[in-house]
């Protein structure tokens, strides 16, 4: 058990009992709360008090609770009275803890005030130090400290902080300011300036304040404290303390504490010093002290570079007490979290001072090699080490990406639509694709969107950057299954087809020209930034093997080629859950032939053009489960409508035509005859079959005869299994069923080889959900294929959705893209359904997912919940699924 949950009873007991506590005090003789309280207390107030329990030296001070911050914005961002009221109490135990009195000239009491929310958001709320200085007191302080430039040096600091955040001003007219009075002085750092100096500055500081706002700066230390309060609860809802709550999914709901602590100064001289560090490396992991400090400074200066920090193990000859007493106390810190943690501390006239520590942020990397070392170290258990890897993060792990210390320049930005990096040199279509990569260049293939057309050009394109289209467009979803590197909907990008070129902020590039992607931000990039490999580390694999060991669900790859099988199987994929036919067809030597079989005018001149086809496709099936050795291999018989493969310009169909030795006018007819105003829900999947069976019969021919080949030839033992899409009725399946199982039959005949094989199909459709219970009784297995599941359902347009479902999302109308993460209430709800009703008919039916849902990990989490057998995802996101569906177990959700 980790440190909350070993104090779970503890803390629901104390939110019961302390519900109407409202500000909590922590210090050496006593504390209100513990590290299980930060729901009330906010990270950094919990900690505080924690570190106060365990024999830590910090600040004593006390913590409104995060409870407060939503009735500050309920009462229209005012401080409750009765929270002001217990402030007051606060502060007099705070003058009693410390020995001086807030606002006293004599002995003056200054604080911080700090933000503080339950999840860490470093930097994204506002901080004030040395809150409680006015002329009176900054004189009080330079005579008890007998350090004038020390004095005077915070009240600057404290004018300049308190003028931005409480004020609103802006704070570059005070750095200027002081610039100007550095380039005056010759002064090189801040603490060049003299005393005299500093005192001159702060005045000129609040006649600077006054003609910006047009309001004094306050000198009434109470008054002071109330504004900073006030400002820390309304910097939670800054543009970019929002903006990071949704990218690292904080709920708005849960507001941030405040913490006012007793300051201590690491700005008092040479035998002073501030610093932040981290128990362990947070890039590489590695277990050694790292961070930095500063001399004669405050915590903000190691933070905004306004000087060279140094390596934080040079404090061991600065000050070799303070650095022995840290290092035991940063020791003391990981060992009783448990994990590698963000420590501030300041050192005031050789004596250390701790004034936060949290849960470290880490790269991907550094979480991996952490868990997997603290696990050996058994610091934590092995559930606890797959619960501190992000499994979204190792995106970061699988693909190439951009050096970070290569230049560049941005053109634009766009959706992060499948991660790594990609150069190469701008093409419009996919035959200059083609082209490009016959002639040995590499090229990036630039799209307004894609369509299942272009997939040959996708496939040998470095990335693809599309103008429109969003998470889950069709260029998104295609380039994560086949690894490669994908930018969508970049708006700011205008394309013009006929010119061959695309402008975007002043740059008009054409055709030939390059520029880089990066699909882990979406950023796209002029001319070539350099890019490093991913390499995975043995840690990975023990993590890995980890996941494997505690996962329920069985974890496949959607794969259409031996390449992406080969990668799937290299990151742990237990076999194929999607095999798409319908890529396998716009290779530019079968193309031509789909088509003569689309244009056919009868069954048997359709039969004719199969004949041509099959061989493709049983070599590219035994070639799928050769790659696969004996895994499960789910292949999914044609689902697009055949419009789809037709080409849609005049000039093409009239090259067409010649091919294939037909009168264009016909052959034109023929494409407006298949033309359909809502293919998706048109004349596609099993309705292909009903209408035309040769297709499918073709197809279950060819995966029983790759079986055969197979098994004679690599001495395998293979179980296929024929998914047959969209349908929904059971009486479709019963028929396409028999014509399959015909076929199979007809080959095991043949050849002498017998083989078991199964027969299921796609749940995507509302209606297959509902009526499952009849469905599996003609069904060995149920896929679901959440992708046209949801679009169905919710009535949106996966393409189409992407010019709204930002809005819907910032607006709270839906929690997430449900394109990106599966609508549980609604999908889901379906999902769970089709299940339960799915066993009743048949016990032992098996159940998975293939749409895009099956590699994120909520939605992975869902899956395990409802009970379904296994989720299948793009290679890519393989090691994902592993580490989401482990986690889900250990949660026991």
């Amino acid at each position: 058990m980790d440190l909350e949950s070993s104090k779970a009873k503890m803390n629901a007991k104390a939110e019961t009992t302390q519900s109407s506590q409202m500000v909590f005090f922590f210090g050496p003789e006593g504390t209100d709360g513990n590290a299980a309280m930060k729901a009330i207390l906010g990270g950094k107030g919990a900690n505080l008090a924690e570190m106060i329990s365990i024999g830590i030296p910090v600040p004593p001070g006390f913590t409104i609770s995060t409870a407060v911050c939503t009735k500050f914005y309920e009462d229209g961002k005012k401080l409750p009275e009765v929270v002001w009221e217990d402030v007051l109490k606060n502060i007099s135990r705070l003058e009693k803890s410390m020995g001086k009195k807030f606002g006293d000239p004599a002995n003056p009491l200054l604080v911080s005030v700090r933000s503080g929310a339950r999840a860490s958001m470093p930097g994204m709320m506002d901080t004030i130090l040395n809150l409680g200085l006015n002329d009176e007191t900054a004189e009080g302080l330079a005579q008890i400290s007998k350090n004038s430039r020390f004095a005077f040096d915070s009240y600057r600091r404290f004018i300049q902080m308190y003028s931005n955040v409480v004020m609103g001003m802006n704070s570059s007219i005070l750095d200027i300011t002081m610039e100007d009075i550095k380039d005056v002085k010759g002064a090189v750092n801040d603490t060049d300036l003299t005393a005299e100096d500093l005192r001159k500055l702060s005045e000129t500081f609040k006649k600077k304040v006054f003609e910006t706002t047009g309001k004094k700066f306050p000198t009434i230390p109470m008054d002071q404290l109330k504004g900073a309060i006030s400002a820390v609860f309304e910097s939670w809802n800054t543009p970019r303390a929002i903006t990071y709550r949704k990218l690292n999914d904080i709920p708005d709901s849960w507001g941030t504490a405040v913490n006012i602590q007793a300051m201590v100064f690491g700005n008092r001289g040479d035998d002073s010093a501030t610093g932040v560090a981290f128990t362990r490396d947070p890039s590489t992991g590695e277990k050694k002290f790292y961070g930095e400090f500063l001399i004669n400074a405050q915590g903000e200066d190691v933070v905004a570079g306004i000087r060279t920090p140094r390596p934080v193990t040079e404090l061991q000859k600065a000050m070799p007490a303070a650095y022995e007493e840290l290092v035991g106390i940063y020791t003391k810190l990981e060992k009783h979290y448990r994990d590698m943690q963000d420590i501030e501390f300041t050192v005031e006239q050789n004596k250390l001072w701790m004034l936060q520590t949290r849960t470290g942020k880490r790269s991907a990397e550094a979480a991996v090699r952490i868990a997997i070392e603290m696990l050996k170290e058994k610091l934590i258990s092995e559930e606890e080490a797959l619960l501190r890897v992000d499994p979204y993060s190792l995106d970061q792990l699988l693909h190439p990406r951009l050096d970070p210390d290569a230049k560049r320049t941005q053109l634009a930005k766009g959706l992060p639509a499948s991660p790594g990096a990609a150069f190469g040199q701008i093409v419009f279509t996919p035959e200059e694709a083609e082209k490009f990569a016959e002639d040995g260049k590499k090229s990036v293939l630039v799209r307004i969107e894609t369509s299942p057309e272009d997939i040959h050009g996708m496939a040998v394109a470095q990335g693809i950057l599309t103008t429109r289209g969003g998470m889950t467009s069709h260029a998104a979803v295609v380039a994560r299954g086949m690894g490669k590197c994908c930018v969508a909907g970049c708006g700011d990008i205008e394309i013009d087809y006929d010119r061959e070129t695309m402008t975007v902020r002043g740059h008009t590039l054409k055709k030939g020209d390059s520029i880089t992607l990066d699909g882990g931000t979406g950023e796209v990039f002029l001319g070539e930034v350099k890019t490093v490999e991913p390499k995975l580390s043995a840690d990975f694999d023990a993590l890995m093997k980890l996941a494997d060991k505690h996962k329920k669900l069985g974890v496949l790859t959607n794969a259409d080629t031996p390449k992406d099988a080969a990668t799937a199987r290299r990151y742990g994929a237990e076999g194929i859950g999607l095999c798409r036919t319908e890529h396998m067809f716009f290779d530019s030597e079968r193309i031509d032939v789909v088509r003569e079989m689309i244009v056919a005018e009868n069954t048997t001149d359709r039969e004719k053009a199969l004949e041509k086809l099959l061989p493709m496709q049983k070599s590219d099936f035994a070639q799928l489960f050769e790659e696969m050795a004996g895994f499960p291999v789910t292949i999914r018989l044609l689902d697009p409508p055949l419009h789809e493969f037709l080409p849609q310009s005049d000039e093409e169909i009239k090259n067409l035509a010649t091919k294939l030795h037909i009168d264009g006018a016909r052959l034109k007819s023929k494409v407006l005859s298949l033309h359909e105003f809502n293919p998706m829900l048109g004349h596609r999947g099993c309705r292909l079959a009903i209408t035309f069976p040769e297709i499918y019969n073709m197809q279950s021919r060819a995966i029983a005869e790759a079986v055969v080949d197979v098994m004679k030839r690599k001495k395998l033992v293979v179980t296929p299994e024929i998914m047959i899409p969209l349908v929904g009725t059971a009486k479709e399946l019963a028929i396409l069923r028999k014509q399959c199982e015909s076929e199979v039959q007809k080959v095991q005949a043949k050849s002498g080889v017998s083989f078991k094989y199964k027969i299921g199909t796609m749940i995507e459709l509302p209606r297959a959900a509902l009526t499952a219970d009849e469905i599996a009784l003609v069904a060995d297995f149920f896929s679901f294929g959440t992708n046209d599941l949801t679009q169905t359902t919710m009535g949106l347009s996966r393409d189409d959705s992407g010019k709204f479902l930002n809005a819907y999302v910032s607006q709270g109308i839906f929690e997430k893209d449900p394109f990106v993460s599966i609508d549980q209430k609604g999908v889901g709800h379906l999902v769970k359904l089709a299940v339960d009703l799915g066993r009743k008919s048949k016990s032992d039916l098996k159940v998975g997912v293939c749409g895009e849902h099956g590699g994120d990990p909520a939605s992975v989490e869902f899956f395990h919940r409802a009970g379904l057998d296994y989720v299948s995802c793009s290679p890519y996101r393989v090691p994902i699924a592993r580490l989401a569906a482990a986690q889900a177990a250990v949660r026991k959700t």
